[in-house]
C-alpha cells in the first residue's frame, strides 16, 4: 500500500530519480501507487546508491521499507548489468535484509516481489523465515538467491550450517533496530557480525523508528561514517488521543462489552492482551453477544497469522485480538534496568538472581544459561534418589517438554511490533504492556500516516489485583500503576496528553448482569477446548491447503479466521441490547457518532430491534394488532396441530 499522500516530499517526484533509477523499477512504483517519495525515501534512495551507510529514524508509516528495498534492487541490477550470463558468480546472495519477526519478512517479502514485477527474471528474493524444515530451507538457499530475508537467529543457524553463502554480499539491512536485539536476537546478531561470516566491506542500513542503546550499540557495530537522517513528521503526532481507565479485571470485560456493542468507537480495533489463554477468553467473551472477532498468537501457523493480516487490512475483519507475549520478556525500560542495578547494589542476595536474569534475557532463543544455572541444585534434590535410570527419565522428560513448548509457540512472534496494519481506528490495551517502550509500539499501529486514532488503556488498581476469581489475570498486572506512570512520563515528554476516560459507570451497571452471564459461560475448559479447535483447524488450513491455495489464490477469500468457536452454551438473546438498557453514554471523544436510529433519536449508541418504519413480525403482523390476522374476531378461532397436518 502506498504511503499517505500527506507524507509525500511535495518538492519531488519518483520520475526525478530517472537518472539514478532503472526504467522497471519506476514502473513497478507507478503501478503500486508511488507518485512520490515519502521525505526518508527522497533523502535516503540518493545517498543509498552513492554507497553511503545509513542510519534512518523515521515513524511508523513513513516508507522506510521502500526507502531500503528500492536501492537494494537498483545496487543488484547494477551489480548484474556488467557480468555474462555464462558467469557463475552472477549469481548470488548480494542483499541480507534482517527483521525481528516471521511476520515483518512475510510482510517485506510482499514488498520486495511488488518492486520486482518487471525483473523478477533477472532478480530472485527468499524469504528464509517461513520455511519449517531444514531441507526445505537447503532448497530454497540451493540456487543463491539475490536477496535473503529472516531473522537473526535463522540466518546464523543457516550461515553456521553452510546452507548460506555471504561471501558475496553487497548490502546488509537491519530493520526496526530498536527492536532487533530485544527480541532475543542479542547473541546471534553479534556472532553474525563478529564471527568472519560476512565480508570485510559491504553498505549497511539500520532503519528505526525510535533511538535506543540498542540502536547505539547496532551502530557502532555496523556502520561506518553513516549519514544520519532523522526524519520525523510532528505534526502527525498528535492525531493520536490517549485515555486511560481504572477498572477491575472484571470491569475490563463489561467495558470492553459497551465499548463494541454499542458502537463507541467506530472503526477496525486490535485488542491486545498479554496471555494466549486470554485471547480465547476474551473472544469467547464476545462471541456471547454476536461480536465477531479474529485471534492472533504465537501458536498459529505463521501462514494463519500473514492471511489474517491481510485480511484486516482489506476490511474482512473489524477486530482482532492480538497477544503481545513479549511485552514481559522481550522489551524493557531503561528505568527498570537502573532500578535493577539499584537493587543488586542493595542486596547480595539479588545480585545472582538479577545476573541470571540478564543472562536469560539476552539469551531467549536457547535457553541454556537457564540449565546452567540449575545444574548446581540439582544434587540437593536427587540425593535419595541416586539411581541412573531415574536420571535418565528425569532428562528425557525435560527434554520432551522444551521440545513440545518450542513446538508449541513461536519465538518469533511477535504481532504488535513492525507489521504494517491499515486504518486501524482504535488500539485497546485490555492489559497494560510491561513498559514504557511496548506500549509506544502498541499504540504506533494507530494514527498512523497522517491518519487519526485512538488509545484507550484499561489499569487495574493495585487494591484490585486478584479479587476476581472467575476472569483470574496475567502475571504482572500489580505493577500496572508504576508502568502507567512511566508511560505518562515519557508521553509528556513526547508534548503528548494522555487524558483520564470516566465512564458513567451507575449507566454501564444495567449491563452488568449480561456481562456476568456471559463470563459464567467462559469457563477454563471452554476456552481450552476453544484454543484446541482453533489450533487444529489453522494448522489444517495453513498445512494442508497451502499447495491448494498456491494454485488457487482466490480461494482464500473463502477462508474465514472469525467463524464462531463457542464449545459452551450461546444464548441468542444476548445478540440484542433492548431499548430499556441504553444508557446516555457520550462517545470517546474523537471517535465518530454511531449509526442508526441513534442520532435521530438523540440516544448514543441505540441499537434498535428493526429499522424505524418497517413492519413488525411475528404475532403482531396481521390487520388487527395483537389478534393476529383476524384481529378480536379471530380469537375464538382453535389453533391447528402441526403434528396432524404433518403427514399432508
Amino acid at each position: 500500500m502506498p504511503p499517505d499522500p500527506r507524507l509525500a516530499d511535495r518538492k519531488t517526484s519518483f520520475s526525478s530519480f530517472s537518472h539514478i533509477l532503472d526504467a522497471r523499477i519506476l514502473r513497478a512504483l507507478a503501478d503500486l501507487g508511488f507518485a512520490r517519495p515519502t521525505l526518508v525515501q527522497s533523502k535516503a534512495i540518493p545517498l543509498a546508491l552513492e554507497n553511503r551507510d545509513i542510519l534512518a529514524r523515521a515513524r511508523t508509516g513513513s516508507g522506510k521499507t521502500a526507502a531500503y528495498c528500492i536501492p537494494v534492487v537498483q545496487k543488484i541490477l547494477n551489480a548484474k548489468a556488467g557480468i555474462p550470463h555464462e558467469d557463475s558468480s552472477r549469481q548470488a546472495t548480494r542483499a541480507l535484509i534482517l527483521v525481528p519477526t516471521r511476520e515483518l519478512s512475510e510482510q517485506v517479502y510482499g514488498h520486495l516481489n511488488g518492486l520486482l514485477a518487471y525483473c523478477e527474471k533477472e532478480i530472485t528474493v527468499a524469504n528464509a523465515s517461513t520455511a519449517s524444515s531444514t531441507q526445505l530451507q537447503k532448497s530454497l538457499l540451493s540456487d543463491h538467491p539475490d536477496i535473503v530475508i529472516a531473522t537473526p537467529s535463522r540466518t546464523f543457524a543457516l550461515v553456521q550450517s553452510k546452507t548460506l553463502s555471504l561471501e558475496s554480499l553487497d548490502t546488509l539491512v537491519i530493520d526496526e533496530a530498536d527492536l532487533i536485539l530485544s527480541y532475543g536476537h542479542d547473541a546471534d546478531i553479534r556472532a553474525l557480525l563478529s564471527g568472519g561470516h560476512l565480508p570485510r566491506v559491504f553498505q549497511s542500513f539500520l532503519m528505526s523508528a525510535t533511538m535506543t542503546e540498542d540502536v547505539e550499540a547496532l551502530k557502532g557495530l555496523t556502520l561506518r561514517s553513516p549519514a544520519i537522517l532523522k526524519l520525523e513528521e510532528d505534526e502527525d503526532e498528535h492525531n493520536l488521543t490517549q485515555f486511560s481507565v481504572r477498572c477491575s479485571e472484571v470491569d475490563k470485560f463489561l467495558l470492553t462489552y459497551v465499548v463494541l456493542k454499542l458502537k463507541l468507537v467506530k472503526g477496525k480495533c486490535l485488542i491486545f492482551v498479554n496471555d494466549v489463554e486470554r485471547c480465547y477468553r476474551v473472544k469467547l467473551f464476545l462471541e456471547q453477544f454476536g461480536i465477531k472477532s479474529c485471534v492472533l498468537n504465537s501458536e498459529l501457523p505463521l501462514n494463519s497469522r500473514y492471511h489474517v493480516v491481510q485480511e484486516f487490512n482489506k476490511g474482512v475483519y473489524d477486530y482482532i485480538i492480538a497477544s503481545d507475549e513479549s511485552a514481559g520478556a522481550a522489551e524493557q525500560d531503561e528505568e527498570d534496568e537502573d532500578e535493577a542495578q539499584i537493587s543488586e547494589g542493595e542486596n547480595e542476595a539479588e545480585e545472582g538472581g538479577d545476573a541470571a536474569e540478564d543472562d536469560e534475557f539476552t539469551t531467549t532463543q536457547r535457553e541454556q544459561p537457564t540449565a546452567s544455572t540449575s545444574t548446581p541444585k540439582q544434587p540437593q534434590k536427587r540425593k535419595r534418589s541416586p539411581s541412573p535410570s531415574s536420571g535418565k527419565d528425569d532428562s528425557g522428560k525435560a527434554s520432551k517438554r522444551k521440545r513440545k513448548g518450542k513446538h508449541a509457540r513461536d519465538a518469533e512472534y511477535g504481532v504488535a511490533r513492525g507489521v504494517d496494519f491499515i486504518d486501524v481506528a482504535c488500539v485497546l490495551n485490555f492489559d497494560l504492556p510491561r513498559s514504557a517502550r511496548a506500549y509506544t509500539h502498541r499504540v504506533g499501529r494507530t494514527a498512523r500516516a497522517g491518519r487519526s486514532g485512538i488509545a484507550l488503556s484499561f489499569i487495574v488498581p493495585r487494591e484490585q489485583v486478584g479479587k476476581s476469581k472467575v476472569v483470574g489475570g496475567v502475571p504482572g498486572t500489580e505493577r500496572d500503576e508504576e508502568v502507567w506512570a512511566r508511560i505518562e512520563r515519557r508521553e509528556k515528554e513526547r508534548g503528548r496528553e494522555v487524558k483520564e476516560y470516566k465512564f458513567d459507570m451507575k449507566q454501564v451497571e444495567a449491563f452488568r448482569y449480561r456481562m456476568e452471564d456471559a463470563l459464567r459461560a467462559v469457563t477454563r475448559a471452554a476456552v481450552r477446548e476453544a484454543r484446541i479447535k482453533e489450533l487444529k483447524s489453522e494448522i489444517l488450513n495453513s498445512d494442508k491447503l497451502k499447495a491448494h491455495f498456491e494454485d488457487n489464490p482466490l480461494d482464500l477469500e473463502y477462508l474465514r479466521h472469525d467463524k464462531p468457536l463457542h464449545p459452551t452454551r450461546v444464548q441468542p438473546h444476548m445478540k440484542h441490547v433492548p431499548k430499556y438498557l441504553l444508557p446516555r453514554i457520550a462517545h470517546v471523544p474523537g471517535a465518530d457518532a454511531a449509526e442508526g436510529a441513534a442520532a435521530k433519536e438523540g440516544e448514543e449508541g441505540f441499537v434498535p430491534f428493526n429499522k424505524n418504519g418497517a413492519r413488525g413480525r411475528g404475532r403482531g403482523r396481521g390487520r388487527g394488532g395483537r389478534g393476529g390476522r383476524g384481529g378480536p374476531a379471530g380469537r375464538g378461532r382453535k389453533k391447528g396441530d402441526p403434528l396432524k397436518k404433518f403427514g399432508r
